[in-house]
């Protein structure tokens, strides 16, 4: 088998496709390659084995990784940590100060994947292992890590996908890793001459207000280019703007609509994959079309959590 080769975006960060959900442009983790060498969202434990591939590809080491960041703890972002930090003598993993607990003691978030997941968890997931709380490291709002003398990451409380979530202002490159706060860019849809930005409202911490909320301070910060979670990069601040303030109102007026109709969490995440499939021109796409089937996914999570954002 060929090695997995990472792809360089701009000054010294790299992407690695980790697979997640066995889909190929789902899930990035982001290697800054500095002095103080950081990974971005380890995905789950089975992009383990990419992430260092791709480190072995920059002529890097195990040994020269200092942070392991996880810009929260949902396990498609954070499950691959506990497993990574085993062969890292040297690393911290970083989180949010609301996440910490989980990664020490993940029962909770392994108990609410599969509750999402089902049968499937274990192929998307296992095996989830506890990192060691010497090995936790917190960075609250606007603290700063320092990679190198040119680099710096301030990190900013950016609530509303999770509470336990955070964002990273780059110094160098001057953009922002923003994980799933203010929603994914579309790999396949980008692919296909689609600009795709659409919010991702899992359970059971998201708020539409807090979520416009953070992107409105992502954006105080005048980024150059945005890092997604879910996939890839762009420089295009202002048409993410407009896609996610423009979708947010209507994924709730959606939900409100089910809400009030009795349907459960199943009828809306039709209307959402419906919604954004008219809304993007690709609903003459087939079924079985790798873009219609993460969208049918995302919308099927969406849907639970405005759902339960809804109920309370």
């Amino acid at each position: 088998m060929s090695q997995h080769k990472p792809t360089e975006l701009i000054d010294d960060i790299w992407i690695s496709d980790g697979f997640d959900l066995h889909m190929p442009g789902r899930t990035g983790t982001y290697i800054i390659n500095e002095e103080e060498l950081a990974i971005i969202d380890t995905g789950p434990s089975l992009s383990v084995p990419y992430i260092k591939e791709s480190i072995e590809f920059l002529g890097r080491d195990l040994t020269d990784v200092r942070y392991i960041i996880v810009t929260h703890v949902h396990l498609d972002h954070a499950g691959g940590a506990g497993l990574l930090i085993k062969d890292c003598p040297n690393a911290k993993v970083v989180v949010h100060p609301r996440g910490a607990k989980h990664l020490a003691h993940p029962e909770r978030l392994i108990q609410g994947a599969k509750a999402v997941y089902g049968s499937q968890f274990d192929s998307f997931f296992a095996p989830v292992y506890p990192v060691d709380e010497d090995k936790i490291m917190t960075a609250s709002h606007e603290e700063t890590i320092s990679l190198s003398k040119e680099r710096t990451l301030t990190f900013l409380n950016t609530p509303g996908h999770a509470n336990h979530h955070f964002s990273m202002v780059d110094s160098k490159s001057k953009g922002i890793f923003t994980g799933d706060t203010i929603g994914i860019q579309y790999y396949e849809g980008k692919r296909l001459g689609k600009e795709m930005y659409v919010p991702t409202t899992s359970p059971n911490h998201f708020d539409p207000d807090k979520m416009l909320e953070s992107l409105s301070l992502l954006l105080s910060y005048k980024p150059t280019r945005i890092f997604f979670g879910h996939y890839g990069m762009t420089t295009h601040i202002s048409e993410v703007k407009r896609q996610i303030e423009s979708w947010i109102p209507i994924f709730m007026e959606l939900g409100y609509e089910a809400y009030e109709k009795g349907e459960d969490h199943t009828f809306l995440a039709t209307r959402i994959h419906r919604a954004v499939s008219n809304h993007y021109g690709i609903d003459h796409l087939t079924d079985d079309h790798l873009l219609h089937q993460i969208i049918q996914l995302d919308a099927h999570i969406s849907a639970m959590g405005i759902i339960d954002y809804i109920r309370k």
